[in-house]
């Protein structure tokens, strides 16, 4: 009997998440697709090309929504199971609320970890040739920045030509061992100047334990040392860190086993403590949405209005949303750490949550 009814609910559960995950990946299609049409509008491509860009990044993007997903997915379910009479059949038969909802959280818990280590590396794929490919297509080409193993790399446009920063290493608002190679409109270079740290902290570098080397007619190098020297970027260590904040390229098993990589990097370790904590999070987020719908959806047998539900369980999603926002808010102003901003609405739902499962298991 315990496997008869675990395939029913399992399989019942299932297809309402992939009815679910279906509707959203549509809407999802439709609302991004007018925006790569937006962005090709003046390029000479196909239809095709927004259309398969928007395919390829909608899937990030519900699994980041997937917590709601399940939340709207449970409550459709169990509505269902309540007004055909099935959960009463369950319970006449000694199936409790909260064997039948344990079955449902377990099957979100697991479907977590699935999406972990299966979906989001593939998701994270799609969306890194959705970035490059769109790259390809940008406009604004003029001003390139790469972190990679051998440290920090930039090119810039300026009034009078070009400049190519180098620096080994980039740690908070200091990087070190810099070199600034100032070229003209004929990519000649006009100066090189060289520091052992620089202070990157605004668009202004202080540069310290300068030498500036300048390219005169004819050969003639002029040396110069200073202990200051201030150069001018477009970019500051918030704008440099800012473009190596789009986490959705690395999957999880990537921040998992290249962490410390990672860093070395110049990713900022406390964005990766607190990305790699989100990710973490998603199985007991799944899990809490989906006792968090069983306390709607199973206070009682008795068939209920299908759309107040509806609008309790919007106002429900709308208010999770915001108190992720507001824990995200409150990490990001040093009230509380990074890491802990991705626990705390599970843990507060969570609490929420074990308390109306055990008043419907009573029921």
């Amino acid at each position: 009997m315990n496997k008869i009814l675990f395939k029913y609910l399992f399989t019942g559960y299932i297809s309402s998440i992939f009815k679910v995950t279906l509707i959203f990946y549509c809407l999802g299609l439709i609302l991004n697709l007018f925006e790569e049409i937006e962005f090709f509008k003046n390029i000479d491509v196909s239809i095709l090309k927004p259309i398969s860009l928007s395919a390829l990044f909608i899937p990030n993007m519900i699994i980041k929504l997937f917590p709601f997903i399940i939340f709207i997915s449970s409550m459709w379910f169990i509505i269902k199971l309540r007004n055909n009479k099935d959960l009463l059949i369950l319970k006449i038969h000694g199936h409790s609320n909260f064997k039948i909802f344990f079955i449902l959280a377990i099957t979100s818990f697991f479907l977590g970890w699935m999406i972990l280590f299966l979906l989001n590396p593939i998701t994270s794929k799609m969306v890194k040739y959705y970035e490059l490919t769109k790259a390809q297509y940008s406009r604004d080409i003029d001003h390139l920045v790469s972190i990679n193993k051998n440290g920090l790399w930039m090119k810039e446009n300026t009034t009078s030509g070009y400049q190519i920063i180098t620096a080994d290493e980039t740690r908070n608002d200091r990087i070190k061992n810099i070199s600034v190679f100032k070229l003209d409109k004929d990519f000649k270079i006009t100066k090189k100047i060289y520091a052992l740290e620089a202070d990157v902290s605004s668009n202004n570098w202080v540069l310290k334990d300068v030498i500036i080397n300048s390219f005169k007619s004819e050969g003639i190098v002029e040396t110069v040392f200073s202990e200051k020297f201030e150069v001018f970027t477009k970019y500051d260590f918030a704008s440099i860190t800012s473009l190596f904040n789009n986490f959705d390229t690395m999957s999880f098993i990537e921040l998992v086993l290249d962490y410390k990589d990672l860093q070395n990097r110049g990713y900022n370790k406390i964005l990766l403590d607190q990305n790699l904590n989100n990710l973490l999070s998603m199985p007991f987020f799944l899990f809490i949405m989906t006792a968090l719908a069983a306390i709607l959806t199973m206070n009682t047998l008795k068939k209920s209005n299908n759309f107040t539900l509806i609008v309790v369980g919007l106002i429900v999603c709308i208010a999770i949303y915001y108190f992720k926002d507001l824990s995200l808010a409150l990490g990001q102003t040093d009230r509380i750490s990074l890491s802990l901003a991705a626990w705390m609405p599970i843990i507060a739902i969570g609490l929420f949550s074990s308390i109306g499962i055990l008043q419907i298991n009573e029921k």
